[in-house]
């Protein structure tokens, strides 16, 4: 198979390139150079926000190409346009946020979605991957494959949530642990996105995805409590009923990435179906796996790891949780 990846240095993108690469695919990576490609790819250079910035993609014929864009849709519109008469398959990383907000438990791909424009330009993130579901569907049809991904982590996250975790629980002591301990979570390793999302693009599946794992595959105890095991860090998780931590002004997802008490935020980031996913052959790794790996990437750098620019820092003030933890 011949892949194109718009983008493949950071992330998911990088998670994809991985695995292309394991199974012998040609892989080429079109990107803006910030970040070094995977060993063994075909690099072409190019910013796609640029007047001829897709210069680099006039030549080429590729099976399936895999766009993880999250900015202006109209950026997804020309990319497609380029490609048409020389890509097969069309996959679009999309997300979960294109649902109207609240969703109902149990929701499903069917169910409401924001507005969105193939031709806008800089948007919100919900209306900016709306937009670009709507852009790779408008050229490639029943030929694009939209990922609505949820909560995503693993290796190379730079987004800092599962990092911040990781690195919080290091250091050791008692550590602010958002209730309820039993709180079940819903996410998606990068790894098992690429993985399901090439399996999919080769056997020709089109059409939206809710990828991310069955509601419960752990728990906010499960989570926190495979941080300490594998930092060995012997820190005391100090289970906190949410209403006192939320009186505190502190921010559920930002503050403490990850968690969401139950109430709408909950139903709509936890409690997803994935049926039509499952039946298509999802896997998800057990949440010890993707804890560990990340924190065996972590020890790997040189400095902090990688955050993207335009992504505010997470994470809770350590005054605030050592306020929260004297009670």
């Amino acid at each position: 198979m011949r892949l194109l990846i718009l983008g493949g240095t950071e992330f998911v993108g990088r998670a994809v390139t991985d695995e292309a690469l394991t199974r012998g695919w040609q892989v080429t990576v079109f990107h803006r150079g910030r970040h070094a490609p995977a060993p063994g790819v075909v690099e072409l250079l190019g910013d796609r926000t640029e007047v001829g910035g897709l210069a680099a993609l006039d030549q080429g014929e590729w099976d399936v190409v895999v766009d993880t864009w999250t900015n202006a849709p109209s950026a997804v519109r020309e990319a497609a346009r380029a490609l048409a008469g020389r890509v097969k398959r069309y996959v679009y990383v999309s997300t979960g946020s294109v649902y109207a907000y609240p969703c109902a438990p149990g929701h499903d791909e069917d169910a409401p979605l924001v507005d969105g424009s193939p031709d806008a330009g800089e948007v919100d993130y919900p209306q900016a991957k709306r937009g670009g579901e709507l852009a790779a569907t408008e050229v490639f049809g029943d030929r694009a494959l939209l990922v609505r991904a949820g909560l995503i982590l693993g290796p190379r996250e730079n987004i800092g949530r599962l990092p911040w975790w990781l690195l919080r629980i290091a250091r050791g002591g008692p550590v602010l642990a958002p209730g309820p301990r039993d709180l079940a979570l819903q996410y998606i390793d990068a790894r098992d996105l690429a993985r399901w999302s090439l399996d999919a693009a080769e056997r020709g599946l089109s059409g939206p995805y809710n990828l991310i794992s069955p509601p419960g595959h752990t728990t906010m105890g499960g989570l926190l409590e495979a941080c300490v095991r594998v930092t060995g860090s012997g820190a005391e998780l100090r289970w906190t009923d949410p209403e006192p931590i939320l009186a505190a002004g502190v921010e559920p997802w930002t503050d403490l990435p990850i968690w969401v008490p139950p109430g709408e935020g909950y139903d709509t980031m936890h409690l997803g179906d994935v049926s039509k996913a499952l039946a298509a052959g999802l896997r998800c790794r057990p949440v010890e796996e993707t804890v560990a790996d990340t924190w065996a990437w972590l020890q790997e750098l040189d400095g902090p790891p990688p955050r993207r620019a335009d992504r505010p820092p997470l994470g809770l003030d350590p005054e605030v949780e050592a306020k929260l933890l004297r009670g």
